[in-house]
């Protein structure tokens, strides 16, 4: 048995899974809000519930927002703040008396989708998060790759050169302190407010703007257009550096079909080859995927045809 814990702003949720990858069991508890020891109380009183009914694990990992600072391993930009300057693996490791493994989580479910997910016998896996943010992680050979900055897949981070078509138009504010961040451009949110913006205002969600333009619907048709080929260009970049075999994406904004279609249609514009054969798919594990990968981060099965 492995132990994966996903620890987000709201919920810590966890899973024992076996070594052919079947759910002995799940479990979803709130967040305790902005308090760092509780969060800690809570993963120990978690793990100690999962192997009275199972056993001791095998391994134990953990998917949190942020990364850990190369510099003295404290956690660092994680949007659950109590987190951040925290040495949220030594102090599990104290707590449990092992070794915890720790990591981003959109690498968490890159690793997933590379297992046992859509990216099952590729060689290379980029996992992609369109949420509230975007993320990415990238699997090799079944291994995650962080990088010596602990920051390998964070293609959100890049600058969009144009969002207009024209490489003209004013680039925006990220959160992160830099301006025109794809972040700015295919997060949920970011979606949504170029609909608003492009009709006169007005709030419509993501999903419902994919959901009329489904029925035909000619500004929402626009807004999906737009966007798929924001992220086309986007995604043409990891692709003329990375190569992968498949792109998988995960998050809200993953539940476009759509995408799947438009997307490739129009990312050979950008990429540096004669034939595109990498393949953009949806996730397998749904929201699942982060706590899986997390299972597997102390190493998993080989990597599954």
């Amino acid at each position: 048995m492995q132990i994966g814990i996903d620890l987000g702003g709201t919920k810590i949720e966890i899973i024992a899974i076996d070594t052919a990858g079947a759910v002995l069991e799940q479990v979803r508890v709130p967040t305790p809000s902005g308090d760092y020891r509780a969060t800690l109380a809570s993963i120990v009183k978690l793990v100690s519930r999962v192997e009275a009914h199972h056993g001791p694990a095998r391994g134990i990992g953990i998917g949190t927002p942020g990364s850990v600072s190369r510099v003295n391993g404290t956690i660092k930009n994680s949007n659950s703040v109590c987190l951040n300057g925290q040495p949220l693996r030594e102090d599990l490791q104290s707590r449990l008396g092992r070794t915890v493994h720790l990591a981003n989580d959109a690498n968490c479910f890159a690793l997933s989708e590379a297992i046992d997910g859509a990216g099952a016998g590729s060689a290379i896996v980029f996992g992609v998060i369109l949420g509230t943010g975007v993320g990415g992680g990238l699997v090799i050979d079944g291994r995650v790759i962080d990088g010596p900055n602990g920051i390998t897949g964070e293609w959100g981070h890049n600058r969009l050169l144009s969002t207009d078509g024209t490489g003209r138009d004013a680039p925006r504010p990220c959160y992160c302190g830099r301006t025109g961040c794809v972040e700015t451009v295919l997060s949920g949110p970011a979606l949504e407010a170029d609909h608003a913006a492009a009709n006169g205002g007005g709030q419509v969600s993501a999903a419902q703007i994919a959901q009329l333009a489904a029925a035909g619907d000619p500004a929402c048709m626009r807004t999906l257009e737009r966007y798929a080929q924001h992220l086309a260009q986007a995604l043409a970049v990891v692709i003329n550096i990375v190569d992968p075999d498949v792109i998988v994406l995960g998050g809200g904004v993953s539940n476009i079909d759509a995408l799947y279609t438009l997307v490739p249609r129009y990312w050979s514009r950008w990429i540096f080859a004669d034939t595109v054969l990498t393949q953009l798919s949806r996730n397998r594990h749904g929201d699942a995927s982060g706590v899986r990968g997390a299972a597997w981060l102390p190493g998993g099965p080989p990597r599954l045809a």
